[in-house]
């Protein structure tokens, strides 16, 4: 209906050879006008051989909206990698926590605690495992 809001923020990491596939819409239907609307994807690429792929789309039929669609794909910050390393952090650590903490905004974005903090325990005890 009119003056609807929403705002998607998805992230996504590989490695080794595998593959994310990103294809995320909003549809802004014919009377819902003034919706302002907003998607996000990120992705995080940690090997030469993986890949993403994404198609962030909006289709709108509704007049005075505001609607945005954002995509970035890339790696780790290895100015952020030098800075914690040249601290004595080991490099598997380092990694872990720069992952970490990109994932931990759309975690923390979780308005149910519980849930949240659910998912903060599987992301850590994923990386933990991957490093």
């Amino acid at each position: 209906g009119p003056d609807g809001t929403t705002s998607q923020l998805t992230k996504g990491v590989v490695r080794d050879q595998s593959r994310s596939v990103f294809q995320g819409r909003i549809i802004v239907e014919e009377g819902a006008d003034r919706t302002d609307a907003r998607m996000g994807h990120h992705a995080l690429i940690l090997s030469d051989r993986a890949e993403v792929d994404a198609k962030p789309e909006l289709l709108i039929h509704a007049d005075e909206v505001q609607c945005a669609h954002g995509n970035t794909i890339g790696a780790l910050d290895e100015d952020a990698m030098f800075y914690m390393r040249q601290r004595g952090m080991p490099e598997a650590e380092a990694r872990a926590l720069l992952i970490e903490a990109f994932v931990g905004e759309a975690i923390d974005r979780i308005w149910n605690e519980p849930a949240r903090e659910i998912a903060r325990a599987w992301a850590a005890e994923r990386l933990r495992a991957s490093a």
